[in-house]
């Protein structure tokens, strides 16, 4: 175990030093997020750190796979996410239309499907709905990656613990085709989220913007549907399903109302809590320990997958309903 924790060491430092080489250049370009009356933060912020993480992770991911004998494959899931990360960079910076960019999203959510090892559903489907629903899915959580990207701290709390919970999963799932090695991706990811926290953490100075939240939703994206594909559903599915039942029911009820689901606003169970007093590090506290308890039931799928997705689904329902019920 000890070279995957070096590994993991090596690139939550170096993402920590790389973070803050980018933040002095945003400081110095003034390339600043300005609050508005929709915006959790009261200063101006400089907002492009994501930019930092990317540096490392993405060639990390590359060095792994040619050591590995997996060039192909990581290398593909690394350009596809640089790609997004310029488009959204050009966002960050301009501001584009909903279409182009949801045009990028499904692009890179398609060709990556060719990245997955067998069918996300086990053959539960025809393969062309097993892809649509996979294509679906992933350019969804690309989205609600971003959606949910609204307090300090919040996507690096959520991308280490559906990193760290992922490599977990591999270590013990032998009889699920997966393997240590299968994790370590996900450990780098984990490790380059909480390299990032060092800055991002209340009061964050620098956010992750676009070019952060984007590329991350690919990858974690990625690698839960890989897990998906090599039988481990059940952990795939609970392991993000705070970050997914929050966007998700929000999205549902302003469609619902007819509103435009693209335009930020303050409506998600976190933005609530940190509206009715709570500081932004309390409330990722909260869902991190929602977190650690999703983990335990990840890992607890392995062998029994409906309780455990049961239980999972109570938590998140608890937590919500916590958040939920303090009043601005």
């Amino acid at each position: 175990m000890s070279p995957l924790w070096f590994v993991a060491f090596a690139i939550f430092a170096l993402t920590v030093l790389a973070v803050w080489l980018v933040l002095m250049q945003l400081r110095r370009r003034q390339i600043l997020a300005q609050p508005n009356e929709r915006s959790s933060h009261a200063v101006p912020t400089p907002v492009g750190g994501g930019i930092g993480v990317l540096i490392v992770l993405l060639p990390a991911l590359v060095i792994y796979g040619h050591a590995t004998g997996q060039l192909w494959k990581l290398a593909t899931a690394a350009a596809l996410a640089f790609l997004l990360a310029l488009v959204s960079w050009v966002d960050d910076m301009r501001t584009l239309q909903a279409l182009p960019r949801l045009a990028a999203h499904s692009g890179a959510a398609a060709l990556g499907m060719f990245l997955l090892p067998g069918p996300i559903l086990q053959g539960w489907v025809p393969p062309w709905l097993d892809i649509g629903l996979g294509v679906l899915a992933w350019v969804w959580f690309i989205n609600l990656y971003n959606f949910m990207d609204g307090i300090d701290g919040i996507t690096g709390a959520e991308t280490a613990a559906i990193g760290f919970g992922l490599f977990l999963v591999a270590s013990s799932a032998d009889t699920y085709g997966l393997s240590l090695g299968d994790g370590l991706p996900a450990l780098m990811l984990a490790a380059a989220a909480i390299g990032f926290l060092v800055w991002n953490w209340h009061p964050a100075r620098v956010f992750l913007g676009d070019v952060g939240s984007v590329p991350l939703g690919f990858l974690a994206g990625w690698l839960l549907l890989d897990a998906a594909a090599r039988g481990a559903l059940g952990p795939a599915l609970i392991l993000p399903l705070y970050y997914a039942a929050d966007a998700t029911i929000v999205l549902l009820r302003r469609l619902t109302r007819g509103e435009r689901v693209w335009e930020a606003h303050r409506e998600h169970w976190y933005q609530r809590a940190v509206l009715s007093g709570l500081s932004h590090a309390r409330v990722v506290l909260m869902i991190s320990g929602a977190n650690a308890l999703l983990i335990a039931l990840a890992l607890w799928a392995l062998d029994r997958t409906w309780p455990s997705l049961v239980a999972a689904a109570a938590v998140v329902a608890a937590l919500l309903l916590y958040l939920g019920a303090r009043r601005p």
